[in-house]
């Protein structure tokens, strides 16, 4: 702050350095003013100058270091303290600019909050038609025509899927309730949807679960789960898919191996990222790039934790940490 308001009145400080030099220069040049008084009266100036200066300084900046610190959010008008009178004129013009950010703010605000409702309505109003196809596809007879129209059905079930959850993330919390998961059904529901995808692809499920009941939040653990069954069926062929259940170190672990193609270890940190489709298909128009991501985003609030390991061409072990249940009750309550 000192080199900006020295550099804010470097003219005056100019003008006051040649003022003393002009001083000097006139008794240097006139015999009858003796050079020791006028060489005193500049020192005793300077002096006087530097005084008023420090005080000028903090006087003056006073007002922009609290505006440097200023929270957005706060009123200028109440923050500031303007004392000087082009201060106040500062003051006003961000006071009356925050008060139009926040008329813009609400006004967008309000028309996100209609967009989503919007959004979420539709996704719900698509379910019906869904629903409907399903039904018209059970009764198709020609075997490969039924798999094939099961398996586009279920990708766009999948996708709306997302979306939905996409939506609700922001207001997670609010949707949370913490209780007694049951493992076994919650994953034979998941992977029931999946039947014709699995079969057409011969892969199976193998449980094995030595941990039958976790603490969390049924629907979004749920949710959780089917991004990773997902990509584990997505990416593997003519195999089972091995799931386990475990006690470690007082956590209880949910762990999903499949034996599918793997994941490139330079592709590994950045699995969770928004949008990252893999470097090995980059050129797949129809990965989205946001089951993963989405899976971890609703992973935080519920306090998981995920470990990866993965080999080329050998597979991919994917393992859900949960809390321990005081440290679940502890933020959420029961």
């Amino acid at each position: 702050m000192i080199k900006d308001y020295l550099m804010e009145r470097k003219s005056w400080l100019v003008f006051f350095v040649f003022l003393e030099l002009f001083i000097l220069f006139v008794a240097y040049l006139d015999p009858t003013i003796p050079f020791s008084s006028a060489l005193y009266i500049v020192f005793l100036t300077s002096i006087l100058f530097a005084v008023f200066a420090i005080i000028r300084w903090k006087k003056e900046t006073a007002f922009y270091q609290r505006l440097q610190t200023c929270h957005l959010a706060l009123d200028p008008a109440s923050s500031l303290q303007a004392a000087s009178p082009f201060e106040r004129i500062v003051e006003r013009a961000m006071a009356s600019q925050m008060d139009q950010w926040k008329q813009e703010l609400t006004v967008c605000r309000t028309a996100l909050e209609q967009e989503r409702d919007e959004l979420l309505t539709w996704i719900h109003e698509m379910k019906t038609p869904l629903t409907a196809m399903r039904l018209m596809i059970e009764r198709v007879e020609e075997e490969n025509t039924k798999s094939s129209l099961l398996y586009e059905w279920l990708r766009i079930h999948l996708l709306l899927d997302q979306q939905l959850h996409q939506r609700r993330l922001p207001h997670m919390e609010n949707d949370l309730y913490i209780e007694h998961v049951e493992l076994k059904p919650l994953l034979i529901n998941e992977i029931k949807p999946l039947q014709p995808w699995c079969m057409q692809k011969g892969i199976g499920f193998d449980l094995q679960l030595n941990v039958r009941t976790v603490l969390s939040d049924a629907k979004w653990l749920s949710f959780i789960i089917r991004q990773i069954v997902t990509n584990a069926v997505k990416y593997s062929e003519s195999c089972d898919i091995i799931v386990k259940s475990f006690l470690e170190n007082g956590h209880i672990h949910l762990q999903i191996q499949d034996f599918g193609r793997g994941i490139d270890p330079k592709d590994l940190p950045r699995i969770f990222d928004k949008g990252f489709t893999s470097t090995a298909e980059h050129q797949n128009e129809a990965a989205t790039g946001m089951g993963l991501y989405l899976a971890k985003k609703a992973a935080q609030p519920l306090l998981l934790d995920f470990h990866v390991e993965s080999s080329p061409g050998r597979g991919t072990v994917f393992t859900i940490v949960f809390p321990q249940e005081n440290d679940l009750i502890r933020m959420h309550g029961m």
